[in-house]
Parts: structure tokens; sequence; C-alpha cells
């Protein structure tokens, strides 16, 4: 190494021979089939790609050249023939026996280039994945008096080159020949191979067979004329139970023909997750790219399944998925433009089916909406939301009560919501996903609206009071069921409202329970921290229990003389009143409860017993 380094450096106009990388193609072809390709099946679009590429080549040169592609599965392999370019001799040592490059980059196709499907040159390499040998027979349409070319490669890496008499090839174009690899003799059977045909190259723009077979579909099923709106929507609903599964509430034309861009968006039958990752058909050219492409769609329409041919989107090597780049954004936001301008139509024209999409997806509308307040205002008067009035909209809600109530949780709602219909407060659920986000928003699309969050001052405010002789008689029972409650950080008040059947109703806001978590956390810290917490009370009010002095029970617990039962009782409404506002409980809580419940029975058996 010492010498040769010192050699190299005394003569440099003698450079040391240069080396070539030794490739080993089952190790390739192991690392294509397992860490490259998702599946076997690829090896059929890619022979495809090749002789669609090569159809697409000639006719750049020839305009009025055929444009056929021929899969024959007799004999348990596979042939692929196609009327395009052909190779030379030259070319096939150029181009077949070195791994990486392209065919599509030879003199005099440049110009022809937007027209490709492959950008990666691994052609015939991807075939090796199910065959053990290939045998590749070509003629140049380019070089006619050149004789027909052999070229035979096996999964070992070698390959001969030879010449054909003329009759063995006659008409330019190429011929492929798969012999099946042991174990994968199920890919090149004649259904495997109809399908995967049908199922990639259904959209390519030549004739296409697979044993006389036409596996075409084009025009595609958005583009073909019908009889009726109504004929179309029934072709488009087959087509996506084919493709996906189901049938669609409704479909969405997604036609932009500045990103070269045409398909449809098919609307799911059924709600989904937000989180659930929707994935999309994408043709390249004709070709299908991939059946799970992710990112075509902005997050918000997670609520449609998408079918599309683009000559714009760029794959990655492994042309299974779309590489995110501007053009992908850009045709994102377009997309979205679409689905965006199909919800405003449908508002505009068709409150029927916009409801009916609706009931199933107003999900994936409000998580638009939050951020786009013309689409608010659009869909202000269809979005549903849970309020003390029904299931209403914000728009409906907001012409009905001067002032647009709502909690921010589910449980609040629950808490609140028949004590606060009966006195004509209105409160919207805010508690689901998006829903308080929109009604904050709602004065900026609805101005003069007044929107305020509900808390407990507000509930109670709306409470009729007791007449002050009641509540001073009361004053003993008072007191007895506040020290209960006291340690508890809760307070007792009395007041008279609606319904009847209502004993008592715990309420607090976030405040209240903010102060609950610091009051439970300075009692378990120690001398330093219960005094920085201690420094940290609010001066916001404590959670209270409401006791309803009209209902009958309510009464007869505040004629009780025995402070003990009174404090149980106390305890006992305290328990019910969260159970009922399916509040979570605090260990505390539980001990109340089960303790509550336990001096009951032994009150009632021993009243029995002493009886």
């Amino acid at each position: 190494m010492d010498s040769q380094t010192s050699q190299s450096s005394q003569t440099p106009h003698s450079p040391l021979p240069p080396h070539t990388f030794q490739v080993d193609l089952r190790g390739l072809v192991d690392l294509l089939s397992h860490h490259l390709y998702s599946s076997p099946k690829v090896y059929l679009r890619e022979l495809l790609q090749n002789a669609v590429d090569a159809v697409t080549a000639r006719r750049a040169e020839e305009p009025g050249a055929p444009a056929l592609v021929r899969l024959r599965t007799a004999g348990g392999g596979l042939r692929v023939e196609d009327s395009g370019i052909g190779l030379t001799e030259s070319d096939v040592h150029e181009l077949l026996a070195t791994i990486g490059r392209s065919s599509k980059r030879a003199e005099g196709l440049q110009e022809a280039r937007s027209g490709f499907l492959g950008q990666f040159g691994i052609g015939l390499l991807a075939a090796f994945v199910v065959a053990e040998r290939i045998r590749v027979v070509s003629r140049s349409a380019r070089t006619p008096d050149a004789p027909p070319v052999e070229w035979t490669a096996r999964d070992d890496g070698s390959y001969t080159v030879r010449t054909l008499p003329d009759a063995a090839r006659p008409e330019p174009g190429t011929t492929v020949q798969l012999t099946a690899r042991p174990g994968a003799a199920e890919w090149l059977a004649p259904e495997r191979v109809r399908a995967l045909a049908r199922d990639f190259g259904a959209l390519l723009p030549y004739d296409v067979r697979v044993d006389e077979e036409p596996i075409g579909e084009l025009p595609a099923p958005w583009d073909r004329p019908y009889p009726s709106p109504g004929a179309r929507r029934v072709a488009l609903a087959r087509h996506c139970h084919e493709r996906f599964g189901f049938t669609p509430l409704d479909s969405i034309d997604l036609d932009v023909p500045l990103a070269g861009v045409r398909g449809v968006a098919y609307v799911l039958p059924s709600a989904v997750s937000p989180a659930q990752r929707a994935t999309h058909r994408v043709h390249l050219k004709g070709m299908l790219l991939t059946e799970r492409a992710e990112q075509l769609l902005p997050d918000w329409a997670f609520f449609v399944r998408c079918v599309l041919d683009t000559d714009s989107l760029r794959p990655t090597a492994s042309r299974e998925s779309l590489y995110e780049d501007e053009t992908l954004a850009a045709v994102r936001d377009a997309l979205g433009e679409r689905i965006r301008a199909w919800l405003t139509g449908l508002a505009a024209g068709d409150p029927e089916r916009l409801a009916a999409f609706l009931a199933v997806h107003h999900l994936g509308v409000k998580s638009l909406a939050r951020h786009d307040h013309g689409m608010l205002r659009t869909m202000l008067p269809w979005l549903p939301f849970e309020t003390t009035d029904g299931r209403l909209s914000l728009e409906e809600f907001a012409r009905r009560h001067p002032v647009v109530h709502f909690t921010r949780s589910v449980e609040e709602f629950r808490q609140v919501a028949p004590i606060a219909s009966a006195q004509g407060v209105g409160v919207v659920n805010g508690g689901y996903t998006y829903d308080s986000e929109l009604i904050e928003a709602l004065p900026s699309v609805r101005p003069g609206t007044v929107v305020a969050e509900l808390d407990a001052d507000t509930v109670t405010a709306h409470l009729d009071g007791v007449d002050p002789g009641v509540e001073l008689a009361l004053a003993g029972f008072l007191a007895a069921a506040r020290a209960k409650l006291d340690p508890l950080g809760c307070d007792v008040v009395l007041r008279a409202f609606h319904p009847l059947s209502v004993p008592a109703l715990h309420l607090d806001d976030r405040s209240a329970r903010h102060e609950q978590a610091r009051a439970a956390a300075e009692e378990q810290a120690d001398d330093l921290w219960a005094g920085i917490l201690g420094s940290l009370r609010g001066s916001a009010r404590r959670a209270r229990l409401v006791l309803n002095h009209l209902n009958p029970l309510i009464r007869r617990i505040g004629s009780l003389d025995d402070p003990e039962l009174i404090g149980t009782a106390v305890e006992s409404l305290y328990g019910q009143a969260l159970l009922m506002a399916q509040r979570p409980l605090r260990p505390a809580d539980s001990a109340l409860l089960n303790r509550a419940f336990i001096d009951l029975l032994e009150w009632a058996t021993q009243g029995g017993t002493d009886g």
C-alpha cells in the first residue's frame, strides 16, 4: 500500500487502473423484493411500463405507428410483446446489460421524455423477482436494416447477446419472455396475470390485451358520456364498489387541468376517525402507481377516497408512493378546493343530499370550517350541534337565544342541560371535537352574536331564590350540610328550580376544579410546598351543591333533627349529584359514596329493629 501510494505520487500522469463494482444480481433481486417493492406483483407493472414506454418512444418519431401490447401466458411462462421502438445490438449492450441505465435516456428520445412512465431505469431487473430466466428479442424501428437481437439473462447475473435471422421478428418491437423461478409460478398463472394487468393497466392509452382479452377501461368511468346524471351516479357507484368495496354517498369530480389531474372522489357511507389515514388510488399516465397514496388530500378531507390519473406527480424510487414536493402540495390544495366547492354547491342547491352527508361526516366539515370562515359561513345553517333545544345548527340556535352559552365538556353540558332548559337558558354542548372552536368563532361570521362560556355563577343566577324566612328556618340544616361538605371543597346553597324531580345539582367550572386540584395537592405536600401552594389560593368560587327546595325529599331532609343523619343524607345527595353529572370521582368522593351508602343501610336496619 505504501509503495503503491509513493509510486502514484511520483508519476502523476500514470494513474492506477480503475476498477468497476461487481454486482451480485441475486442479492440485488433479494433487496428489491424484500425492501424496495411491497409485493412481487410489481414485476408485471414494470414489464407493462417498459412496453408502453417503448410504444410512446416510437410514436414520438412515427405518430401513425401501431400501439399494441400483448401478454401471452401459454406454457407456464409469460411473454410480453410490444410494437415499440425496439433495440439494436449496440442498444442491448449499452442498456440492458448495465444496471441502472434507462433506455429513456437514449439519444433521440429526450423530446418524448414527458410521455414516459418510468424514471429510474429499473426495468427488466424487477422481473427477476419472479423469473429465473429472461429472454428478450427486439428489432429496432429507428434502424430498420439492423437484424433482430436476442438478450438472454439468468438470475445468477450471466447473460448472452446474439443476432437472429430477420424471420425471428419481422416487425419492429420487443418480446420479453419469462421463465418462472422455483416457487414463483403462481405469479405467471393466466388468472393472476390477467388480474394484475387489469389492475395496473386499465387506464393505459394503448391497446393492451392478455391472451387477446382487452384489459382497458378507457375512457375512464369519470370521463365517459352517460344518458343522465342519475345514470352517471349509478355507474360511478359501481366503479367505487369494485375498487374500494363500498357504495358511496356521493361522488365528486376532481378535474385540475393545470396539474394534469383527472379523477373522482368517493364519499364514504359511514363515519371514520379523523386520525385514520385515508388511502387513494393514483395512476401515472394511465399506469396504476399506488393504491395507498396518503398525502393526496388535505387532512380534513378524510371522508373521501380518490381514484385519479395524473401526469405531473413524481413517484418515489419504488413507484409505490408519491414524492412529497411542491407539485404534490399544489395538487393537494387544488383537490381540496374541488371538495370545498362541492360542499358549497350542496349547501346552495341540494340541502337534502347535504343533510345526508352531514349526518355522517359533520366532523370533517367542522374540521375544515374552524380554519375557513367562508366555509363556516356557508355551513352555519347546516352543521348540527347538541343544544338544550335539541340538535340544531348554530344559526338557528343564535336566532332563538340572545346569548349563546356553551360548555367546554360533555360532562358539564349533561350536568346543567336539564336545569338550564327548564330555566330558559340556552346552552350548546361544546365538548365534542372542534365544537368549542366553532362556537367561539360564531361572532366573526355572525356579527352581533354574544357567545359566553357557561359557569356555575350563571346557572345559579337563573335559579329562583328561596323566601328569606324559609331559608332562616333551615339555617341549622344548612350549617350542618356545609360543615359536612367543606372538607371536599364544596359549598351548599338552597334554591327553587325545575324539574322538581332533581333533588340536588352539583355545579362547578374550570376555576373551581383547578381550586380543588390545588387544595388536594396542598393537603398532600410537605410544609414548603404546602406554603407555596397555599399562596396560590385564588378567589375563584368553589364547587357548590344546589339543593332544590321544591323537591319533596329535600323538604323532608331539611326537617331532620339528627345532625349525623343530616350529614349522611347530604353526603348521599352530593354523591348522587356527582354521578348524575357523570363527573370522574376523586378518591375522596368514592370513599364518601361508600360511607354514605353503608351509613344509610345501618340507619335503615337499625330503625327497623327499633320499630
